[in-house]
């Protein structure tokens, strides 16, 4: 059995002035939880802790981060290899993880639907919000992004564990889907529609087809607009606050916020990020393209383009 820690264990002799001892206070976390929050849950047994460090430079960066320290009870999360599957040169460089080996690698982690998942990167959660699509594609609530990642939790004076937890449970996660995923047909047939409007995440020189580092074709797709993932987040490297979150999205969406929203990005990553951003704001009707936009350049036939 885990020992609490000495911060949680002196939670529990706390009374707080709203008269709640909150060690013992249920609340479900369903977007951003902050870095003073995590401590009141982090040695619940319906917790799980996933570390979603990456770097698509870097395909060993997150693992070799994870090994030098990490939240306590934290377990790694690859995106290349748990929460992607290998790509055939059509499908993105990201493709969605195989479902039954990804409800199987939740399952030997710990997860039911039960459980509440925290996910946390070192980078604004740029790819922690890959994960907590995912579960919310599955129908799993319970999940939320660590708001200022690995950062906020070290500044506000959070330990960092070295020991990997076990992962040998034998609990069952059985999927519901919601109809959160469109594909490049679907891009295809609404291109034209006023109903639907595609909202990519890179960065606005990449999105103009300018300084294209990572794929081997610039551009973007006809009649999407640019919202750079990187502009949910203030200095800190934390979500803006959900009222100016609104804003933002307001003033580049104008009329198009009833809209059918399809985030896409390079590979399906950082697309997660605004679609998490919307969720903070309030905003609906957001769904994912995963394919992105290495995907949709992989066939010749399909439009760009660089305006």
């Amino acid at each position: 059995m885990r020992r609490a820690s000495w911060f949680t264990r002196y939670l529990r002799t706390q009374t707080f002035t709203n008269g709640i001892n909150l060690i013992h206070h249920s609340y479900m976390y369903t977007t951003l939880i902050e870095s003073d929050e995590l401590p009141f849950i982090i040695d619940r047994p319906n917790t799980v802790i996933f570390d979603c460090r990456h770097e698509l430079t870097d395909s060993e960066y997150g693992i070799n981060s994870y090994n030098k320290g990490h939240i306590p009870n934290a377990i790694f999360a690859s995106m290349d290899n748990s929460l992607s599957q290998k790509t055939n040169g059509k499908n993105g460089r990201h493709p969605l993880p195989e479902l039954s080996a990804f409800t199987s690698w939740l399952g030997v982690c710990g997860v039911t639907q039960s459980t509440q998942v925290i996910a946390y990167d070192d980078a604004g959660g740029a790819y922690a919000s890959r994960l907590w699509l995912l579960l919310k594609w599955l129908s799993h609530d319970a999940v939320a992004v660590l708001n200022g990642g690995l950062q906020a939790w070290i500044s506000q004076g959070g330990n960092l564990a070295l020991d990997t937890p076990n992962q040998n449970s034998s609990e069952t996660f059985e999927p519901e889907f919601r109809a959160i995923l469109v594909d490049s047909d679907f891009i295809l047939q609404h291109l034209d529609d006023e109903q639907t409007l595609v909202v990519d995440a890179r960065s606005n020189d990449r999105f103009h087809g300018q300084n294209e580092s990572i794929d081997p074709i610039a551009g973007h797709i006809p009649g999407a607009i640019n919202r750079f993932f990187k502009d949910n987040l203030d200095s800190t490297g934390k979500f803006l606050a959900a009222k100016d979150l609104k804003k933002a999205f307001e003033a580049i969406l104008g009329d198009n916020c009833e809209k059918t929203i399809i985030h896409q990005c390079g590979s399906g990553v950082t697309a997660c990020h605004n679609l998490l951003a919307m969720e903070v704001a309030g905003i609906k009707n957001s769904k994912l393209y995963p394919g992105s936009w290495s995907e949709w350049i992989s066939d010749p036939s399909r439009p760009i383009s660089n305006d």
